[in-house]
């Protein structure tokens, strides 16, 4: 199933946010979205997800859904979005409730997404007793517990320290290795976007247009090696020369707004 970004503007009121946008995310592939901060990036993810309607263009889906798919778009959210008053069992069930499905059948689901996640042991537990990284875990569970085609993840990763961020990528990187889900992935992180997407999508400062896509001659296995390093910094440096001119001019209307 591909995910199609077709001149999608968007205003809020006066507010130019977003300017003809086009791309595609194909089957399997994952998209890394970069810009400065306010060029519109998680407007843009909302309204691929269906949360919000463009004033212009639209987003499409195109083609067959995962076998057994209940959603073939779910969000993965930077603040985790959880039921504090659920078990971590019963938030990654959560979305499952209303799909006609039995209680053996759900609990099978959630089992292999606790399994798939590292979360086994910690199915009766409460966010407040995880830590970040592990409240991060069960987002992606919930996740992966409707079989989306394509995950929409919101800067999923801003909120960890540094060593459970490069754990968090790991898991994405294996949980992506069979090619059956893609990502739209948007981050302020560069070295996350080279390290996870296949192309990233460089958007300019507000009113956010495609300036540039960048593809990644790696695959993500490859990344891991330590040869690779300097490739992938060299990458970064490409990313941020697109677009540190623009994020300073960014920051500083922030600073004075």
């Amino acid at each position: 199933m591909d995910l199609i970004a077709d001149h999608i503007s968007h205003r809020f009121g006066t507010l130019e946010v977003l300017d003809d946008v086009s791309f595609t995310v194909s089957s399997g592939e994952v998209v890394a979205i970069v810009g400065p901060s306010g060029c519109g990036k998680s407007t843009l993810l909302s309204i691929l997800g269906g949360l919000l309607r463009p004033s212009a263009g639209q987003a499409e889906l195109r083609g067959a859904a995962p076998p057994a798919s209940f959603n073939p778009l779910t969000f993965v959210f930077q603040d985790f979005a959880l039921l504090p008053w659920c078990t971590v069992a019963e938030n990654v069930e959560f979305p499952l409730l209303h799909s006609g499905l039995g209680a053996a059948e759900r609990q099978a689901i959630v089992g292999d997404a606790l399994r798939r996640t590292g979360l086994s042991d910690f199915r009766a537990t409460y966010p407040k007793q995880l830590s970040g990284g592990m409240r991060q875990r069960v987002g992606i569970a919930r996740a992966l517990a409707v079989r989306p085609a394509i995950l929409l993840m919101d800067e999923p990763l801003s909120a960890l320290d540094s060593q459970t961020r490069e754990l968090l990528m790991e898991d994405f990187i294996n949980l992506l290795t069979d090619g059956t889900m893609g990502a739209v992935y948007v981050t302020h992180n560069l070295e996350e976007a080279v390290r996870l997407a296949d192309r990233i999508v460089v958007l300019s400062r507000r009113p956010g247009r495609v300036r540039e896509v960048v593809s990644i001659p790696m695959t993500r296995a490859e990344r891991g090696d330590i040869g690779a390093r300097g490739k992938l910094l060299s990458l970064q440096n490409q990313l941020w020369s697109l677009i540190r001119e623009e994020a300073i001019d960014a920051e500083r209307e922030v600073q004075h707004a």
